[in-house]
């Protein structure tokens, strides 16, 4: 990846392209990373409704254990995007380059730990399943506050629940007939631009999910080492940019 593309992409000066490119690499690695955690605990961890859910029906039907887990993987989705916003919040005071570079390459070690430790972990009994539904939940936070940060709340990645609803939305006023042509009334128009966005989102997300979930079939809990690494190079190039410019600052300081 060139050095100017990495910096554009996790760096602090932001443009339209840049958060949507950024968004389809986050949401293939969200739809991957979802995939392989159900191929590894039966369960979706990318979106708090069906944890919720699940915690309501649970308490109906007595299995209170199960409520638990749910409770510690909406805290610990919770504790990622706070995470990610303090993160984000003290680079941007700092006035550091990678202003996200950080939740990026802390998802990635997440990540990786994930890959190579998962095998090993899984052989604890009773311990394994929400462990690690808590660490993917906690690593879906972080990166669904890291996209609505820089985004300002347009794009999503770890659920699509949102994408198929703004879709069908650009989808209705697309088709919707202006049959009235009074210049008092605005006219009904799709946004194409918006809608080719979503749709990307939407097959990024679902062609991760793919790969992650075949990925996960046949290698195993390695496959999410190159979802890591892909982060790091999204974030290396940034992160040095800081490390070199806080190295400097602290040259200055010391010449005083």
């Amino acid at each position: 990846m060139p050095i100017n593309l990495a910096r554009r992409l996790a760096g602090r000066k932001r443009s339209t392209d840049a958060n949507r490119h950024l968004g389809f690499v986050l949401a293939f690695v969200a739809g991957a990373t979802n995939a392989g955690g159900f191929m590894a605990v039966q369960q979706h961890t990318s979106h708090m409704t069906g944890i919720v859910a699940s915690m309501a029906d649970n308490i109906a039907l007595g299995g209170y254990g199960l409520v638990l887990s749910g409770i510690g993987g909406l805290l610990c989705f919770l504790l990622g995007a706070a995470c990610t916003a303090v993160m984000v919040n003290y680079s941007r005071r700092q006035k550091m380059h990678g202003v996200f570079a950080l939740p990026l390459l802390l998802e990635a070690a997440l990540l990786l730990c994930f890959g190579l430790l998962g095998a090993k972990l899984s052989t604890i009994s009773g311990l394994f399943v929400p462990v690690t539904v808590m660490l993917l939940c906690f690593i879906m936070g972080l990166q669904n506050a890291l996209i609505t940060k820089l985004s300002n709340a347009e794009i999503r990645t770890t659920h699509v629940t949102g994408i198929v609803t703004d879709i069908g939305i650009e989808l209705g006023k697309l088709v919707y007939w202006n049959a009235d042509k009074s210049l008092t009334l605005p006219k009904v128009s799709a946004n194409r631009s918006r809608l080719t966005v979503l749709s990307l989102l939407l097959m990024s997300f679902f062609l991760g999910g793919v790969i992650g979930a075949l990925g996960f079939k046949h290698i195993g809990y390695i496959a999410t080492v190159p979802l890591a690494l892909a982060l790091v190079v999204l974030a290396i190039v940034p992160a040095v940019d800081d490390l070199l410019f806080l190295r400097r600052r602290s040259m200055r300081r010391r010449r005083r």
